[in-house]
């Protein structure tokens, strides 16, 4: 302390006073930027729930139009086949009122007539109840299309009863003489559900909840609906603002006055269909941010207040500023120290809280999921997981799990470990620490199918040998039997019967030369060659096939690598791999290969496919030597391919979806040990 307080106590009045106005200055221009800042934060979480709000509504809005279209299809549907069948009885000269009223009765129609050329009523479901009443339109005005022999089918919809009121939902089809059957819906119900589901009801509901001041749907000609305080707005073309969110067809927000007051409006326009039905706007009260304005002046006030006691413990804080550094540089060092740690350690550490998002995001975590740490850091952990991993992450109670998850254009296997802890500010953390067992699953599973081949391979070739001569011995019996015996009858049958049993022991030997063929398959015959030069032979040989299987076919090579692979072999694999995913697309598709060096010396071939995927409950049986799903397959293709790419010292997996298709992934060496 001899080293640094006399300085302290040697400080004059006049650096004191100056101290002490900095320190006023700094305070005060603090609170006016935090005022900034509060007003800029506030701003944008007004735009967002603002814009979420919109988004809601315009879901709303279609799923109304949408539910308007199904719900009229299904009406016009419901009157065609009654009006379809009202025609059959009626040409079969099988219809009476009698008839009709049940037809009515039983499938909830309201009314069915049948008018003739001339538009006179000849049958009906009810009895005439109108006498006297005016008529609004007459039937021969309304069913002339049909009468003249225009149209078959006339959807009237929606209009006003004939005579009483209350509207009705018609159709009419034609009979063979030009009469109409013509079958009346009440439309009540249509017209009730409408004012349930429309845009007025989406209105006043929004308009009645809190901090909402209006909500409008506007067009060019005016306001469409809008909620009960709202009588005149600003109009589309009047406004640039307005007008140019119309014409981009963009969220848009701004400031303006509503009734006397400012109003943070939002903007979104309407289509459905293609078609620009209109624009929503949404006004928000602005009372928070004025109660924000109001809390920072009061702060104000108080610090004018406090700086009056600041001045009295100035001194302590200039003799507590050097023990503050020296704690400040310890805490940095460490601070420093752990932060390496954490940047590189092999295994992603994610960091994050329920009220400030993801908080840490390491080198390793961005190149697992490739993600810059700008584009996470604030961010939910949705950002990184589906709602359903996230779920299992935070809810299992197990501090570790495996964790099967889609980042980018690839399935990873993950085993996630996660921890607890509550910082300074009383907030829970959670600590994800993820390593990625991608590469190691797909060779454990690559082993298992390996292990499973080898062991079928020797059954394979152990039977096979047990079996080829008592075969041989039976072919040669009966070649013999069918040469040397003469039966005293039959004797075409019998001879028939002879060569088909020789016919099934040359088959079921051609089964046996199959099994010794995988079980003993050829060395490799290494040579070098340009993976451009397989590509393309590959690719001349399937070009035909392709055009006429309506496929596409693409190949993209990065780089031009010179390999040492068995030629004939891997082409093998290719033609079996493309066989394969042109069998899946009957009705066409796309089939695109990728050819991409990757790092120690390895060439990665991806085959994806726009096929139907592979079924969840077969995936891990499409290597089994034998298994196929095909009518003609013989099960031998995959299981011939593994073995090769296995002996190539490569690996095989896949990546699909049902509905999405299938992606077969090969890693290879570029040139194959031939120790």
């Amino acid at each position: 302390m001899k080293s640094w307080l006399p300085k302290t106590l040697s400080l004059q009045p006049r650096t004191l006073i100056l101290s002490f106005i900095v320190i006023a200055v700094v305070m005060v221009l603090s609170a006016l930027i935090e005022l900034q800042q509060s007003r800029k934060e506030f701003l944008l979480l007004m735009e967002q729930q603002a814009h979420h709000t919109l988004e809601s509504m315009l879901t709303a809005s279609r799923n109304a139009l949408l539910s308007n279209q199904h719900l009229k299809k299904n009406i016009q549907r419901r009157l065609l086949n009654n009006a379809n069948f009202v025609r059959h009885l009626y040409e079969a000269g099988q219809l009476n009122n009698d008839i009709l009223q049940r037809l009515a009765e039983e499938n909830e129609v309201f009314r069915i007539n049948v008018f003739n050329r001339d538009g006179e009523k000849i049958f009906s479901s009810h009895q005439p109840i109108h006498t006297g009443r005016p008529e609004r339109i007459s039937p021969k005005i309304i069913l002339a299309p049909i009468f003249s022999g225009e149209r078959d089918t006339l959807f009237i919809g929606l209009k006003q009863a004939r005579f009483e009121s209350g509207f009705r939902y018609a159709l009419a089809i034609a009979a063979r003489d030009r009469s109409a059957i013509v079958v009346n819906l009440d439309a009540e119900t249509l017209l009730s559900f409408r004012k349930q589901v429309g845009f007025g009801s989406l209105m006043r509901g929004l308009g009645e909840s809190p901090g909402i001041v209006y909500v409008a749907l506007q067009d060019t000609s005016g306001i469409l609906a809008a909620s009960g305080n709202v009588t005149e707005l600003e109009g589309l073309q009047q406004s640039p603002f307005l007008w140019r969110a119309w014409q981009d067809s963009t969220f848009a927000s701004r400031i303006v006055r509503f009734n006397g007051e400012d109003v943070f409006e939002a903007v979104h326009p309407l289509y459905y269909q293609d078609h620009g039905f209109g624009m929503f706007r949404l006004g928000l009260t602005l009372e928070p941010l004025q109660a924000i304005n109001a809390r920072v002046y009061r702060r104000l006030v108080g610090i004018t207040l406090v700086l009056t006691f600041i001045g009295f413990v100035l001194f302590s804080l200039v003799l507590v500023r050097q023990h503050l550094d020296v704690v400040q540089r310890q805490y940095q060092v460490v601070e420093t120290y752990s932060g390496n740690i954490i940047e590189n350690v092999s295994d992603a550490i994610v960091v994050f809280s329920d009220h400030a998002g993801i908080k840490i995001f390491n080198a390793a975590a961005e190149r697992l999921f490739e993600r810059h740490r700008d584009e996470i850091i604030g961010r939910p952990l949705t950002n990184l997981f589906d709602a359903t991993n996230c779920d299992k992450i935070l809810q299992a109670g197990v501090t570790m799990q495996p964790v099967e998850c889609r980042i980018g254009q690839h399935r990873r296997y993950l085993l996630v470990s996660k921890g607890e802890f509550t910082d300074e500010d009383e907030q829970r953390n959670t600590v994800l620490v993820i390593r990625d067992m991608t590469e190691l699953r797909r060779l454990e599973m690559q082993m298992q199918r390996h292990e499973r081949l080898s062991a079928m391979g020797e059954l394979a070739s152990g039977v096979a040998h047990e079996i080829r001569n008592p075969l041989n011995t039976i072919s040669t019996t009966v070649q013999q039997l069918d040469r040397d015996f003469e039966p005293g009858e039959n004797a075409d049958e019998y001879h028939q019967l002879m060569r088909l049993v020789y016919q099934e022991v040359r088959r079921i030997n051609d089964t046996i030369g199959q099994f010794l063929r995988f079980a003993r398959p050829e060395p490799l015959k290494p040579e070098r060659f340009r993976l451009s030069d397989l590509l393309k032979h590959v690719h001349m040989q399937y070009q035909s096939l392709m055009e006429q299987a309506g496929v596409e076919f693409h190949i993209r090579l990065d780089g031009d690598a010179e390999v040492l692979w068995d030629r004939r072999k891997m082409q093998q694999v290719l033609m079996n791999l493309i066989q394969n995913a042109v069998d899946a697309m009957p009705n066409g598709g796309a089939i695109e290969i990728d050819a991409v060096p990757i790092n120690d010396g390895e060439i990665e071939l991806r085959i994806r496919d726009t096929g139907p995927g592979i079924p969840d409950a077969i995936r891990h049986k499409i290597f089994n030597l034998y298994f196929t799903t095909k009518a003609r397959g013989t099960g031998v293709g995959l299981a011939v391919v593994q073995r090769i790419v296995y002996d190539h010292g490569g690996v095989i997996s896949f990546e699909t979806e049902e509905g999405r298709g299938t992606t077969f992934i090969l890693r290879l060496p570029a040139e194959v040990d031939t120790a």
